[in-house]
């Protein structure tokens, strides 16, 4: 089992982002997830830089494998182009670099004014952009008419020596069920060894599994719960909300229905080392090969990540690491 970090573009700049990957390769994380949006969730969380420029500068400065966590290439990124951005992300990184790839949400997809499609049709385009992806990655020309899109005599001409593993998100039988297909490896936010069952049924037997989580470290447990609770309560919300809601403000509304209690209740906080424990061991019963941790609470915040990292790499990852056997 590998345990990783989790960079939020939502919460953090560029430049915090960077320094963020330099201290988790410091404090002992064995690799990268980065998020992949247009906009954050909430306007509070505040960022939101593109998240090929930082792959390109966190490469020059750390050399964990990373991953997006996860990219939409269906809608505001058509697939060509995360082809040629996903390849590139792979030379810099000397063959570190994973693409992760999903559905999306609306929050982040309608830009474009685009119609935002319902989940079957969602599927069906992410089914089509891999493949288009995969041939671009091959070096040779390709032209695809197809029922979403169209490549038109492209070429890419910057390689690496193999391509990238393409891991697919999934949430429902059905995504699942793509992803065991189509996919190199799956994602999750969900402790769910069902999940990872139905992926190895869908034809994953063998393929990487990988799942993210959030906590929050502050040495008063009160910062900690006030920090997550108002950077994150989004992440309470219930159902396909996340999929469907289209700006920070829509998320925002829709959060007021979420109390501090609730988001106590569901996440690690503070310095207990225990209860950071406790939060990682669902994730590891369930079987997962990879679980990535992010640190909630943006760089102003009483929750600050220098911190988390100094918590995690002197007491918690070797705790972590111990219990999973490694």
């Amino acid at each position: 089992m590998e345990i990783g970090y989790f960079l939020s573009c939502e919460e953090y700049g560029p430049h915090d982002l960077i320094e963020q990957a330099k201290l988790a390769e410091q404090a002992g994380f064995d690799a990268l997830w980065i998020s992949d949006h247009f906009h954050p969730w909430t306007d509070t969380q505040g960022e939101s830089p593109l998240v090929w420029s930082m792959i390109g500068a966190v490469s020059q400065v750390c050399s964990l494998p990373i991953s997006t966590a996860v990219t939409c290439p269906t809608v505001r990124q058509h697939p060509a182009i995360v082809a040629q951005a996903a390849a590139t992300s792979a030379v810099l990184t000397n063959g570190r670099f994973r693409l992760g790839v999903g559905t999306g949400e609306a929050l982040n997809e309608h830009i474009t004014g685009q119609r935002w499609p319902d989940a079957d049709v969602r599927l069906e385009m992410l089914e089509e952009a891999v493949d288009v992806i995969r041939r671009l990655w091959t070096g040779e020309f390709v032209h695809h008419d197809g029922k979403h899109y169209t490549v038109e005599k492209a070429r890419l001409y910057t390689l690496p020596d193999e391509p990238p593993p393409i891991y697919v998100s999934g949430f429902g039988p059905k995504a699942i069920e793509v992803a065991g297909r189509i996919g190199d490896g799956f994602m999750s936010t969900s402790p769910s060894a069902d999940d990872i069952a139905a992926f190895r049924k869908a034809g994953g037997e063998g393929k990487v599994t990988e799942v993210g989580y959030k906590v929050t470290w502050s040495e008063d447990d009160d910062a900690a719960i006030d920090a997550a609770y108002r950077t994150w309560p989004n992440s309470e919300l219930p159902g396909e909300l996340s999929q469907v809601l289209p700006s920070p403000k829509h998320f925002e509304q829709a959060s007021e229905l979420v109390t501090r209690d609730m988001i106590k209740d569901s996440i690690a906080y503070g310095n207990d080392v225990d209860r950071h424990i406790e939060a990682f061991t669902p994730f590891a019963e369930a079987g997962f090969d990879r679980i990535y941790i992010s640190q909630m609470g943006g760089r102003e915040q009483a929750t600050h990540y220098r911190g988390f990292f100094d918590f995690y790499g002197g007491t918690v990852l070797p705790k972590l690491r111990d219990a999973a056997g490694r």
